[in-house]
This record gives C-alpha cells, structure tokens and sequence, in this order.
C-alpha cells in the first residue's frame, strides 16, 4: 500500500520539474512512510529523431511484500516500462510461475514486478488479469504513452488531470495541487452532487478539470489524446439458477479463499472487528487458517446506541481471537480538521469519525487488517431495502399507492427522531409515487431536491445544469429487469461502495499508515453474488440469507439475530452539545465561506428546528460543516468569496 503521483508532457514549457515532483511525493508520506523513489526523464528533441515526452514518477511505500527490494519505480529490464503502483496483487505468485514459464527473469519478489512483466505481454488488457487492489501507471517508452488503471471495486484511489500538453495524476488530490499555477476553480455541479450524496461521484472531483478514473476502467494516454474505457464490466442483468447447496458450497470455497490470498503479509495483520456478520466471518475464517490467534480490534463508544463492542468481545471469546478494544471519547473537534485535510475533498459520511480511530488504534499493533466491507451490499444487508421492496409491491396496487401517498400522512404528529417509526412513515410516503430509481435516491440522500433548492442561491441555482440523480439512475438500470432488491443492492456496490465506504476506508486507514483489505470484495466474490437471486439474499424480512446457511457454524447465534447497528457516532447529540459552539462558529458566522452559494436564512432555520429537536437535522448539517471545514483548511482566511462561482489561489493551499 502506498502513494503514486507523476505527470507526462509534451509541450517542454509544461514540464514538471524535480523539486515540484519532490513536493507531490512528499505530501503522500502518510500514506507511504516506509521509504520514498522517483523516476524524472526530462522533455527530448532531437530532429530528425521524434520527441520523447518528458516523465515524472512519484512513489512513498508502505512495505508489506518482498520488504527489501520492492521498491519502486520500477522497470523491466531495458528501462522501457516504468511503473508505479499502490495496492496489492493477491495473485501475483501463480502470474509470476506464468510469466516465469513464458521465459521472463525475476530480480525481486515483489507483486510490483509482476506487473512490469504481465504489461509486456498483455498490454492494456493486463489489468483483468490481476486479483487486488490497486492504481497503476505504466509509463512506456517505446510506444511513448502512459497507462493508468484502477481496481474493480475502486478500493484505490486516482485522480488526474488533462490539459493540452501534459496529463498529471496522484494517489490524492492533494499531491495534483503542489503543482504551480494550475486553476482550482470550484464545480458547482459538484456542490449539487455532494449535498445530495454526501460525497462527490466519480468522475469528478471538487474542482474543475480534475477527475476520478473510475472503477474498473483504465486510461491511455498517448499522442496528447486521453481515452478512457473499462475493462471490468459484469453483466448485472444475467441471474443463476444455481441451486441452494451449490450457492453455500461455492460461497464457502470463493471467500475462504478470497480471505487466504489476502493474508500473505511480511508483516503482522489483523482485522477489524464489530461483532456484525460480515466482519465475524471474515475473521472466522482467518482463524481456521492461521496457527496463532488472530489479532483482532474495535472501538467502544460510551453511548450505547452506537457501541457494538460487546459484540466484538462475544465473537473473539468465541474464536479465541487476540482482542484489543479501544474506549474513545470521539473528539469532533480535534478530528475535523484531519478530515477536512486528508479527504481533500468535502466528504459527508460521519462514519469515517469511527474508521479514523480504529484504524489509528489497529496501526499500532499491526500494518495489515482485514474488513468485512462489503458484506451489506453484495448480500442485501441494509434495512433499506425492505422499504424498497414494500414499495415496489405498492407499485403493483395503484389505489393502495395512492392511499399511501395521501399527503394526509404528514399530518401525523411529528418526531425529532430522524429513526422514529413516524418519520420512516412521511419519508416513504413523499416518495412512494416516483419512479424506483429517484424514490430510492430520495431515501438515502441528505439533501432532497426541494431542500437544495431552498438552500441554495438565486445565482447559485442558475448556474446548476446537470441532474445529480443521473448517476445513480444509471447504476440502477445496469441490473435491467432483474426485481427490486437486487437493482438497489447492485445500484449500491457500483456508486455508494466505491464512492462513499472505498473512500472513507482508504483515507482514513491510509492517514495512519495501515493497509485494509476486503475479501468480500474480491472480484471472483461479487461476480458470485451479483448473479444470485435475491432470493437467497433477502428473507422474511432480513437480509445475508446465504451468508448466514453458509457460515452459521462458525460462529455464535447471536452475530446472525442481533439488531444491525451500522457504524456511525451521535450526531444529533454532538450538535446540541459538544459541537454546538463550533458548528455556530462555522455555519451562522457572516463570514462564513458556503455563504457564496447557501441562503443564511436556510442555515438558519435548519439549525433552529434541529436545536429545538423540532426535526434531526444532524446529517444535513454534517455536511454543511464538512464542507465549511473543508473551505478553511484549502482556502485560506483570504479566499475570495464571490456569488456565482469560489475560487482558490494556487498560494494559499497548504504545501
């Protein structure tokens, strides 16, 4: 696990210099703080001889395989192919006796060479050879062109950008921004997309002309023309018609051995545990292939609400783990900051709060864990997919549709819990009538349509052009016909899971060093579970039917019966208490950057009806104190502020 930046160019008045390529490596050290390298060929030209664009690499490692002599970059032989690379090949050995039969030589043990030598014979196309994690660029000589490729699932990170000239890309955003003089103009359309999702969908990012490569897709960039595609495309229309006992048995070999590949460490590895399902069983099956107990480690919170440590305790009792439990006091404002710097862009989702802390607690006793990420979305666990599934029944029964759509329901009597029965009552009836994509976004988003719109500025709004729900309408149509839970789940593991948990896993375990891995996430995994009918996913009422036929030996009934939690902190309290002065100072100050494009009046009356407990408004007003965070820590007291558009000056971003 580490951090990769570099640039190509054509044009030699666009060229990335030494120490410019210094500073973009040294603001990934966190990620990689084992060691550092660089790879610099300046712009040549030499009529009549064609020009040889000018490359600089950039790579901090975090060592975890062959600790001696994998560092990067990394060439073949002649130096012709360069790589960089962040992440972990799980199947690098049996590429390696492939590659090694096929006649290639060997200098390290690396996974890192092995895909220096599966380029020269694949080309582009070896990135759907490949089982892991992970953002590559391949600079190659000969053909004077850079291949950059990233994961199936976007476990890892990559950003760039392309101007005429040059083409620049980076582990983090903030690796792109040491370079001078690029513009760094805020995308409205991006504002737009993060209140309604509470993080900004791939392919863009907060600024204009900086992009996500999204998941399972590679880019060639060749000639100074970019072109993008995937490689990994499942066809989620297609179902199996697998039977009961071949689905448990199949599923039993694929994550077995899915959790075997991704315990080859050089290093000590643990996992992460809550006590949930998925993480018991991910953990289960390390302990029925390690000879030592396995370390495990979670989090209590001292409201018991959100504390699921008795749980973990439970499961590591029971497997004879090696547990390690950390009570914190979760200090939001000593951790805003951090997450304002390290997401380099807004990002709503407060869990990341729990995540910072255990992964800064597993860090110090190891440098790999292991996750049960992904679990709820291949495996239809979230609760709300039993609102999904009533409403597509309501669908079918138009008079009891309307009944249910009678705006008599919100005459009910109010609740200030954003949970309560009542208020699950009016949010599903306000969105009953829509068509399942939109009612769906309008269940899981922060902000609805109309409270953007009520929200946001005269000028602000004109300049909106592009609908945020598109997005998601067109993961949901990838599942074609297919019913109701496995459009929303699979709609799930191609938008809310790379964008919203990948990125708040990877950043927040990244920051302290750590390396997270997920076999649920496995590719060989999610083409398995993608093809099941829901069926054996969802029954009576709850989800992970087949997880729990196939793993309910393992572990306790409890794990399988429990209430599920979800891994989140009091949000609604902290505003009426620990975080109420500072979320004042952020959000009603006069001087308060959002101001550019947010009515003061809308703030306002969000955060009184939240004070007065008239509603939970505790997720929207996260948002809108991430995003106000993330302002002052990249713009600077001296930002200008204008009505249409915000605007960050090169000088005043953090070095």
């Amino acid at each position: 696990m580490c951090g990769i930046t570099g640039a190509v160019w054509t044009d030699p008045n666009r060229g990335i210099h030494a120490p410019v390529l210094q500073r973009m490596t040294d603001c990934l050290r966190h990620r990689g703080p084992d060691g550092e390298g660089t790879y610099f060929s300046d712009y040549r030209h030499r009529p009549p001889y064609e020009a040889m664009p000018g490359v600089a690499l950039g790579f901090r490692r975090l060592a975890i395989i062959d600790l001696v002599t994998g560092g990067q970059p990394m060439s073949n032989e002649d130096g012709s192919v360069w790589l960089v690379f962040n992440g972990e090949i799980y199947n690098y050995r049996d590429l390696r006796r492939r590659l090694e039969g096929a006649g290639h030589k060997f200098r390290t043990d690396s996974d890192t060479e092995t895909i220096v030598h599966l380029y020269e014979d694949e080309g582009p196309e070896c990135f759907s050879h490949l089982n892991g994690m992970f953002a590559i660029a391949i600079w190659d000589a000969n053909r004077r062109r850079l291949i950059l490729g990233r994961d199936r699932l976007g476990k890892k990170p990559l950003v760039y950008r392309h101007e005429p000239g040059r083409l620049m890309f980076a582990s983090e955003l903030k690796s792109l921004l040491q370079i001078p003089g690029l513009p760094r103009e805020i995308d409205p359309a991006a504002i737009d997309d993060y209140l309604t999702y509470q993080y900004i969908p791939h392919p863009n990012t907060i600024f204009r002309g900086f992009h996500k490569l999204p998941p399972g897709h590679l880019a060639i960039y060749q000639d100074e023309q970019l072109t993008a595609r995937p490689y990994w495309q499942p066809d989620f229309t297609l179902e199996s018609r697998i039977s009961k006992q071949d689905a448990i048995e199949q599923l039993r070999e694929l994550l077995t051995s899915a959790v075997k590949l991704r315990m080859r460490s050089d290093v000590p590895l643990g996992a992460f545990l809550s006590g949930g399902v998925d993480s018991s069983i991910v953990v289960a099956l390390m302990q029925q292939q390690s000879t030592k107990p396995v370390k495990t480690f979670t989090i209590g919170f001292p409201v018991p609400e959100y504390d699921e440590s008795k749980y973990a305790a439970m499961v590591a009792e029971h497997l004879k783990t090696d547990h390690h439990v950390l009570e914190v006091k979760p200090d939001a404002l000593e951790i805003l900051p951090k997450l304002a710097y390290h997401y380099d862009e807004p990002f709503a989702d407060s869990s990341a709060i729990p995540t910072w802390y255990v992964s800064q607690l597993t860090r110090q006793h190891v440098t790999v864990a292991l996750s049960g990420d992904g679990g709820d979305e291949l495996f239809a666990g979230y609760p709300r997919y039993r609102a999904a599934l009533a409403a597509a029944r309501f669908d079918r029964f138009v008079p009891l549709r309307s009944l249910v759509a009678s705006p008599l329901w919100q005459w009910l009597p109010a609740s200030g819990r954003q949970k309560s029965f009542l208020r699950r009552i009016k949010r599903f009836s306000e969105a009953i009538t829509l068509p399942p994509p939109r009612r769906y976004l309008n269940w899981i988003g922060i902000f609805q349509e109309r409270q953007r719109a009520e929200l946001y500025r005269d000028d602000f709004l004109a300049r909106l052009t592009t609908d945020p729900a598109a997005f998601l309408r067109a993961a949901w149509r990838r599942s074609g016909s297919r019913d109701t839970i496995t459009c929303a789940s699979l709609c799930d593991l191609s938008t809310y899971l790379p964008c919203d948990l990948m990125t708040k896993v990877d950043i927040a375990s990244m920051a302290h060093g750590l390396e997270c891995r997920a076999p649920m996430l496995d590719y060989r995994v999610v083409e398995f579970a993608a093809s099941l009918p829901s069926r054996y996913k969802y029954r009576r009422g709850r989800g992970k039917w087949l997880l729990r036929e196939a793993f309910s030996h393992l572990l306790p009934s409890e794990v399988f019966t429990r209430h599920k939690m979800g891994f989140g902190v009091p949000l609604d309290h902290w505003f009426r208490h620990e975080l109420k002065s500072v979320a004042a100072d952020l959000l009603l100050s006069a001087t308060a950057r959002c101001l550019a494009w947010f009515r003061p009046e809308a703030i306002q009356s969000l955060w009184d009806a939240h004070q007065s407990r008239q509603y939970d408004h505790s997720s929207r007003l996260w948002a809108l104190v991430m995003l106000e965070s993330w302002l002052r820590e990249w713009a600077g007291e001296a930002a200008p502020v204008q009505s249409s558009e915000f605007k960050v000056q090169s000088d005043e971003l953090p070095a």
